[in-house]
């Protein structure tokens, strides 16, 4: 049986834009699917280390304020209608504490906030015990003492943090203990803050808090609460691994986790909480799946037109055909090759140009594809890269590091805004956003080959590469004058701004190995700078450990 020349030419043309057409179409979907998947994963990640960061911060608060109170004159004098009316102002000004009482040296209460377990004896409670020597922190647990005696219209059990410090007179003679139980609902009014702003566009995320003990559920949808849970994201975490994966939980199903370890924050010690933000499998990587299909039919409905078209070109195009059959075919190899462009013969002409014009759109695509992963690297208000993007400049770091001589380090500058929120305050957010972009502007016009990103707010980092034997004092040149460059008034619509920054430094690998710990290492620095009376600079001192 015979094959005519026009429909052997047919098949074959037809059959190597097809293969070269999925070919391509696979490489350019699986790239841009990889990307995608990524980035999710990243943003889940990045949820629940602010969530877990936001926890820290909050406790460290907490913690801060009862030590700083026990320390009072009025809680070692006898005086103990003074002693009552300072708790309830306490109790009155910060809401989260449910109950505050002061014991005397056998953990008898002797005041307390409305009155409650006055008289009684909290000797045997950890609260007391814990704190007879040192500052106490408890897990969550449930309410004992106080469960029929505080209000709870919801008849729920009542759940509580304990905070307790010991209390000393002037002579360092142990007084009696300053205990309070912390109220649990100020967590889910920090889950509902997180998730309005981090779930607006994608309502299907679900944040858990685990405690260290038995890995239960402290906070999270009600089927979880109070139950273990034996999931990698969370031996991942407590081993201090931040991040995200794709697991299977309990019900069976795949979820992407993002997960994060309260790891303390200061002086505050941390509980060891560990905060998980899952999505389904299928939920999260919708969209990813999605452009793949959009690719792969797109590349089969141009398959199936060029192959319609060589049915009719096919008779009189016989040698341009195997040219370009021989193109594809090297295409497919590997190579970087063109489809021949033929003059003369009107459908030749066109068939060639429409295959250069493929390759160029699908190439165009793929570069497409690659601004768009620039995009999620770089923050969208300021231009600036974002955390993302540091990661990707730190992971360029220790690459370099392991092949260069070793004769250069990175120090690492913290800056905050002074000034910023009362600008937002009084000209609204808009005037804000504008003054962050003028701030970026100063930034990246003032150290030359220095590597500048926005963290957050009105927090961001410079990175510069000094010299292996004056770092500090080169730091300290650029920290100077990036504090009097933003210290220069601004005009923001017609309005004359002026702020100041702080910052605080840090050397790596000087101060630590670990690039992450340098950066915190800055951010601590930066706190000292505040304390001084902002507009300052601070280096991390390794003697004093600021």
């Amino acid at each position: 049986m015979s094959i005519s020349l026009r429909a052997c030419f047919s098949v074959l043309f037809a059959t190597l834009i097809i293969i070269l057409t999925i070919l391509l179409s696979i490489q350019i979907s699986a790239k841009s699917t990889k990307i995608i998947e990524n980035e999710i994963g990243d943003s889940l990640g990045e949820t629940s280390f602010e969530l877990a960061d936001k926890l820290d911060h909050y406790m460290w608060s907490r913690y801060s304020e009862i030590k700083i109170f026990s320390g009072l004159k009025a809680l070692r004098g006898e005086d103990i209608t003074e002693t009552q009316i300072l708790l309830d102002q306490l109790k009155s000004q910060i809401s989260s504490f449910t109950w505050i009482g002061v014991t005397d040296e056998h953990g008898n209460v002797q005041a307390a906030t409305n009155g409650i377990l006055v008289g009684k004896s909290i000797a045997d409670r950890p609260v007391y015990q814990e704190a007879l020597d040192h500052p106490f922190i408890g897990d969550v647990h449930e309410a004992v003492l106080l469960s029929k005696l505080l209000p709870n219209p919801t008849n729920e059990p009542l759940q509580f943090v304990d905070i307790s410090v010991p209390i000393v007179d002037a002579k360092g003679e142990f007084k009696g203990v300053l205990a309070s139980h912390l109220n649990w609902d100020w967590a889910s009014e920090i889950e509902e803050s997180l998730r309005s702003s981090f779930q607006k566009e994608n309502k299907n995320q679900e944040i858990f808090i685990v405690s260290s003990r038995d890995n239960t559920v402290l906070l999270g949808p009600k089927a979880f609460v109070g139950k273990p849970l034996n999931l990698e994201s969370i031996k991942r975490a407590q081993a201090k691994k931040d991040g995200w994966i794709l697991e299977e939980w309990p019900d069976g199903k795949q979820y992407l986790t993002g997960f994060s370890l309260g790891e303390g924050y200061k002086d505050y010690p941390g509980l060891g909480w560990t905060i998980l933000v899952r999505e389904s499998e299928e939920s999260a990587f919708a969209s990813a799946k999605d452009l793949k299909i959009y690719i792969l039919l797109l590349g089969a409905f141009t398959a199936i037109i060029f192959a319609v078209l060589g049915w009719f070109l096919a008779g009189i195009v016989a040698k341009p055909l195997r040219n370009i059959s021989r193109a594809a075919d090297q295409l497919l190899s590997g190579k970087r090759v063109e489809i021949p462009a033929y003059r003369g013969i009107k459908d030749v002409e066109i068939l060639s140009s429409s295959l250069r014009n493929l390759l160029h759109d699908l190439s165009r695509t793929e570069s497409e594809l690659g601004q768009m992963a620039n995009l999620a690297h770089h923050d969208k208000l300021t231009s600036l890269p974002n955390r993302i993007g540091l990661d990707l400049y730190i992971n360029q770091i220790s690459k370099d590091t392991d092949q260069r001589t070793g004769n250069q380090t990175y120090t690492f500058l913290y800056l905050d805004l002074d000034g910023f929120k009362k600008v937002n305050d009084k000209l609204g957010h808009h005037a804000g956003d504008l003054l962050l972009q003028e701030v970026a502007g100063r930034l990246k016009g003032s150290l030359k080959e220095s590597f500048f990103c926005r963290l957050g707010g009105d927090e961001f980092l410079v990175v510069l590469n000094t010299s292996l034997c004056n770092p500090i004092e080169e730091g300290q040149q650029a920290a100077e004058k990036l504090v009097k460059l933003l210290r220069e008034p601004f005009n923001i619509e017609n309005t004359r701004v002026q702020i100041g920054c702080s910052v605080g430094g840090a050397i790596w690998p000087s101060h630590d190995k670990d690039i992450f710990k340098v950066i915190r290492l800055a951010d601590q620095a930066l706190y000292v700078s505040k304390k001084r009376g902002k507009n300052q600079f601070s280096f991390y001192d390794v003697k004093k450990d600021i």
